[in-house]
């Protein structure tokens, strides 16, 4: 679960994650990173070490990195055979992790990620966001031919595997990661399919920005061009420990980072 700056609710989004987690019977730990927020998101993710000791790990690292350096780091933490990503906003709730492993389990998928545009799906998010997420698409469908309509959206489930090979040949670590992610796990072969969500946007204004956009361009092209021109992915052998790919993290424990 990545967090920027949500210290007056990472609290009780993660109780209800794992109250959610808890009645489906998973056995399960929630990872809460801290991407470096200014409000000290993880000081307050604290308190759940105490409620939740089994079941909640707080990470934290002091300069903001990004919400792909954050999934990176929280997956190293993770002992379990599926790796979850979970937004720490709960515009997307964990209720609908049951679809996602149904569809994994019956197609005998690699990845299951969430889309807005599967026929199923009940979003209610900005105009706006709409159209950088119909404009983007159609870039990454021309650019990769991924066999999936959304790459976006923040509930993402992966078999471990998966993970651990493309990782460790990850550059991106920001708002193109999603893309990185996909496209190598593609190219390497790993079936990915969607699921759909039910999706209410929670916050009165998005945090993309037009800088934003055109880092997601530049980056996307980036991506194709280490992939298709350079063929960077295919000589990286992605054997090395992802530990080593973010940026001094501390897991926090009865208050004291170690």
């Amino acid at each position: 679960m990545p967090a920027y700056n949500e210290a007056s609710h990472i609290v009780s989004n993660v109780i209800e994650t794992a109250k959610t987690l808890a009645e489906f019977g998973y056995d399960f730990e929630i990872i809460v990173v801290d991407d470096g927020s200014p409000d000290k998101t993880y000081l307050h993710a604290t308190r759940l070490l105490a409620t939740h000791p089994e079941r909640v790990r707080v990470v934290h690292y002091d300069e903001n990195q990004g919400k792909g350096n954050a999934l990176m780091c929280g997956t190293s933490y993770a002992g379990g055979e599926y790796i979850v990503f979970l937004d720490a906003d709960m515009d997307l709730h964990p209720a609908q992790l049951p679809t996602f492993f149904g569809i994994m389990e019956a197609g005998g998928a690699d990845v299951v990620i969430g889309s807005k545009r599967h026929p199923l799906s009940k979003v209610n998010y900005p105009r706006i966001r709409r159209l950088y997420s119909w404009v983007y698409y159609g870039i990454v469908n021309l650019l990769f031919g991924l066999p999936v309509k959304d790459t976006q959206t923040g509930l993402k489930v992966f078999k471990r595997e998966v993970l651990e090979r493309v990782f460790p040949r990850m550059l991106v670590k920001r708002f193109a990661f999603d893309i990185e992610v996909l496209a190598n796990a593609h190219r390497l072969g790993y079936k990915i399919e969607s699921a759909p969500v039910s999706l209410e946007f929670q916050r009165a204004s998005g945090r993309i920005n037009w800088a934003d956009v055109y880092c997601v361009l530049v980056d996307t092209a980036a991506i194709f061009y280490r992939m298709h021109v350079l063929h960077y992915y295919d000589r990286t052998s992605g054997n090395h420990a992802m530990a080593q790919l973010f940026f001094h993290a501390r897991e926090v424990r009865d208050d004291v980072a170690v």
